[in-house]
């Protein structure tokens, strides 16, 4: 049940914990596509959705890193997925649920985020789960993620390999 899910994602670039929302900005590296590629049995399996999103080729990113004085407002970029040219997500991270400065104060207060730490800022509605009947990506799909500002990613779905490893 592999599911896909075009994500804004920022990358921390100054170590901090306890971050006011409005010092938030002051900590962002850069932004980039993301990815949050989820195998949705494995997800539900547990109460948190931590293995289904953990698999090894799962989390693509990129293209690059845009810094923030590129980007302008990371709250008002237009956001697109699409499955072999099918479009199946299009929005605009305005209407995402927590925007990325309300994330940094809210996670600083629990941990600190050290200089690398990447935060996926969550998805537009048009997942595979949500469609009716749910639809999941099959082997040889391309998926493509494009977030205005950041350029595009785009990932062909293929078959994991199942072989035993101990090194």
């Amino acid at each position: 049940m592999l599911d896909y899910e075009a994500e804004l994602c920022l990358v921390i670039g100054k170590r901090c914990k306890h971050v006011p929302r409005d010092r938030a900005h002051e900590v962002i590296a850069g932004y980039f596509c993301g990815n949050d590629v989820s195998v949705r049995d494995w997800q539900l399996r547990v109460q948190t959705f931590q293995i289904g999103k953990s698999f090894d080729t799962h989390g693509p990113i990129g293209p690059y890193l845009v810094t923030p004085d590129e980007v302008g407002n990371p709250h008002d970029l237009d956001i697109r997925c699409t499955v072999n040219g099918e479009e199946r997500q299009k929005s605009n991270t305005k209407h995402l649920i927590f925007d990325c400065y309300d994330a940094i104060e809210h996670l600083t207060q629990a941990f600190t985020l050290d200089v690398g730490d990447i935060l996926f800022m969550g998805t537009p509605s048009g997942v595979g789960v949500a469609m009716k009947p749910p639809v999941w990506l099959q082997v040889g799909d391309k998926v493509r993620v494009e977030i205005e500002k950041l350029g595009y990613i785009e990932n062909t779905v293929v078959p994991e390999q199942a072989e035993t490893l101990i090194e």
